[in-house]
């Protein structure tokens, strides 16, 4: 493992001074946020004390701490979260995040096995109260989120921190471009930068990483773990429609690409009227809004909340719960999904591939670049370069079961060669993990 930066580099002190001033400056706005974002998802209006870490207990014994930023990312933390809960049940595990989905989802998959509160906000002492608080003994942060103010107070205490299933497009590193001084000296202090992909691990060096820092260590959404309850859903499922229908599922939709699912359905139902839509949006602040958009088209519309299935004579059935979008994929013919009508990035396109549900996307794709390249040359994908495209995409695959199986098939083989990232972060943490009770009671009778 290489040495990364233990001390501060030549004008740490002024950068981190200038933008320490900037985020305290800024400090108000992050209320402003709180509560305009509170209007639309009220749990926003709760919890403060933990977005500015002040907190009423007292500190506990150390712990592993994860930051995974909302649902996508815990999702993609869980295969590894869930081999450690039972191979090391004494961890104590606090997990981060920042939105209040992510929140549900720790929750919904590990309850009160594993501790959970809002990541502070980048000021000073707020994170230093983090770190001081919960005294995490290693940090294992998800993916793309660099904040300098805590990468260097872990720095500072000794703590290792890994960036795991590391992405970082092109676009984000643009992005980066006013901050890289800063950026890239917050990144030296890293144990490890474990990267989806050699691309993203060039990226990272453009950043600011060593090249010893890096390894390419593979995507742990390859990992991904079909839902136990996958047979039940679709049996009861199938139940509930009474009769077989074609059905396609428009999942982690946006409030830009809603009007085009509209269009879609509408399309689609003119040449098979019976046709069903399962409706996924992204932020549980627009499910109201999608079922009324889907009634206000005239179609008559179920929502699963409560665990309702759909009726027989239902037209949009939308998924207005958290946790069971992979379980409702595999009920359905064909799948869209969304955040690639517009420029946000698409989100996790082996989900639906893992369960056997045919996947079409929109061309914005630059947060799943090398998945979605690799699903595409595999025969696993298709992209529409727009929303017509897109609907003609899911016209031609719901008339031809032949290449859908096909697409399903060479959608599992690819999950499955691109498979063993979660087995090589293991062996890349162990060593910082703590130590067991064996190993300490070990060390006990190795120093007497």
């Amino acid at each position: 493992m290489p040495n990364v930066a233990k001390r501060k580099e030549p004008g740490e002190g002024v950068l981190r001074a200038l933008y320490s001033f900037a985020l305290y400056v800024l400090s108000p706005f992050t209320l402003y946020h709180l509560i305009s974002r509170g209007f639309r998802v009220h749990e926003y209006f709760r919890r403060w004390d933990e977005r500015y870490a002040t907190y009423g207990s007292q500190p506990r014994r150390p712990c592993v701490w994860l930051h995974a930023v909302s649902v996508g990312e815990v999702n993609a933390a869980a295969p590894l979260v869930n081999v450690l809960l039972r191979q090391r049940p004494d961890i104590r595990w606090v997990i981060t995040t920042i939105t209040p989905t992510g929140s549900e989802r720790v929750r919904a998959l590990w309850g009160e096995r594993v501790e959970h509160v809002y990541l502070p906000y980048d000021l000073p002492g707020s994170t230093a109260r983090f770190l001081q608080h919960f005294q995490p003994s290693l940090g294992l942060i998800m993916e793309t989120e660099l904040w300098p103010n805590m990468l260097f107070g872990c720095r500072d205490l000794g703590i290792p921190v890994y960036i795991l299933n590391a992405r970082l497009s092109a676009r984000s590193l643009r992005g980066y471009r006013l901050l890289r001084p800063l950026i890239g000296r917050a990144l030296r202090t890293v144990k490890c930068v474990a990267a989806q992909s050699a691309a993203d691990g060039r990226r990272f060096q453009k950043l600011g990483a060593t090249a010893a820092q890096v390894q390419v260590i593979g995507n742990l959404k390859y990992d991904v773990a079909v839902p136990d309850c996958l047979d039940a859903v679709r049996a009861a499922f199938s139940a509930a429609l009474a009769r077989p229908r074609p059905v396609w599922l428009a999942a982690s939709t946006h409030e830009g690409e809603e009007a085009a699912v509209i269009a879609i359905h509408r399309r689609l139902r003119a040449r098979w009227p019976d046709l069903l839509l399962l409706w996924a949006p992204r932020h549980p602040e627009r499910f109201a809004r999608v079922q009324a958009l889907a009634a206000e088209a005239g179609w008559k519309v179920g929502t699963r909340r409560g665990g309702h299935w759909p009726r027989p004579d239902d037209d949009v059935f939308v998924i207005d719960t958290l946790g069971e979008l992979m379980a409702f994929y595999g009920c359905a013919d064909v799948a869209f999904v969304g955040g690639s009508l517009q420029p946000i990035g698409g989100h996790n396109l082996l989900e639906p591939a893992a369960v056997g549900t045919a996947v079409v996307t929109g061309p914005h794709l630059h947060n799943f670049a090398e998945i979605s390249r690799r699903m595409d040359e595999a025969g696993a994908l298709r992209i529409g370069a727009d929303a017509e495209a897109v609907g003609a995409a899911l016209e031609a695959l719901l008339a031809d079961p032949g290449t859908r199986q096909a697409m399903t098939e060479a959608g599992a083989t690819l999950i499955e060669q691109g498979q063993g990232a979660l087995q090589r972060t293991l062996a890349l943490v162990a060593a910082d993990l703590p130590a067991s009770a064996d190993e300490l009671a070990g060390a006990a009778v190795t120093a007497s």
